[in-house]
């Protein structure tokens, strides 16, 4: 089968690492160059784009925002924020209206500071956190900035203290984090119960596959890999149109821009990466304008020989 560069939008289900996937997708296409967009946890399902040959250079240009539907649970408080841990404390959780609870929701919209769950990939002087909490030292880590862009309340289930949000966030938030958050604020506890992505990157769950539909395709050889470009829509767009400045670029040479002679999709932004294609739709990698404009820089060279 011919493998060609590009994304897969996975729907990851339960019980898999977004390793597993990578690896599965590696021998599905009997290729070497995977990479996942970012790590589900085991339980969290929903959407994973993979990246395949030279799309994995282009990971960090891609949409980074993230949306979730997820579950809370009051009332508990476990070692790894979310229901897989071991519990450290139970405590009754208030009683409150629909209305009443959205507006402690407010403390997580916006931007906000965020400490990461103790069980987590973040690095503590070159270790993973969850490497010392398996190790039960003792340690603190730092808050950091992230985004909330949308904060739903989908519903709020009194009796058992389970509510379900909706919420689109920022590249490296932790809903576990805003589930004991929450449950601190509420002067109880809280943890996570149930968690789906269904969007990331730009891909959307209603358009991604399960690592079974691949394998039935792959011997249908109906195309399920999505280009490079269509990943990029994104961003603003310069044609190169003589073979001079195409000879420039792929042998990574600064091109004199002159806002004149190009093909531009937008106005550009000297501080945004912008995506350099031929007459012929084909892309050619990731450059940036200076603030002049009088120079086109390559910084993504696809074809550079």
């Amino acid at each position: 089968m011919e493998i060609k560069d590009g994304f897969i939008a996975i729907n990851k289900e339960k019980g898999f690492t977004s390793h597993d996937c990578v690896k599965q997708i590696r021998k599905l296409l009997d290729t070497k160059k995977v990479g996942h967009t970012g790590t589900l946890d085991p339980d969290v399902t929903g959407t994973l784009p993979i990246a395949i040959g030279s799309a994995t250079r282009f990971i960090q240009y891609l949409p980074q925002g993230k949306t979730y539907i997820g579950q809370i649970q009051l009332g508990i408080r476990t070692k790894t924020d979310d229901m897989q841990g071991e519990i450290l404390n139970r405590k009754d959780w208030p009683i409150l209206s629909h209305n009443q609870l959205d507006k402690y929701l407010n403390n997580f919209r916006g931007i906000i500071q965020q400490v990461p769950p103790k069980v987590s990939s973040v690095h503590i002087n070159g270790e993973r956190a969850y490497k010392k909490s398996l190790k039960n030292e003792e340690f603190e880590l730092k808050p950091k900035e992230v985004e909330i862009e949308e904060l739903v309340l989908n519903k709020w289930d009194q009796i058992n203290g389970i509510l379900e949000i909706k919420i689109s966030c920022s590249s490296g938030t932790y809903i576990r984090s805003i589930a004991r958050d929450l449950g601190e604020i509420l002067d109880s506890e809280g943890c996570l119960l149930k968690l789906k992505r269904i969007s990331a990157c730009g891909f959307h769950e209603k358009n991604s596959l399960k690592i079974s539909d691949l394998s039935n395709l792959k011997y249908k050889k109906e195309p399920f890999i999505i280009p490079t470009i269509f990943a990029l829509d994104h961003i603003s767009t310069l044609v190169l149109t003589n073979q001079e400045e195409i000879n420039f670029w792929k042998t990574g040479r600064i091109i004199k821009f002159n806002a004149n002679n190009f093909v531009r999709t937008s106005t550009f932004d000297h501080e945004k990466p912008i995506k350099i294609i031929d007459q012929k739709k084909i892309l050619l990698g990731i450059g940036f304008i200076n603030e002049e404009e009088t120079k086109l820089q390559p910084k993504l060279v696809l074809n550079a020989n």
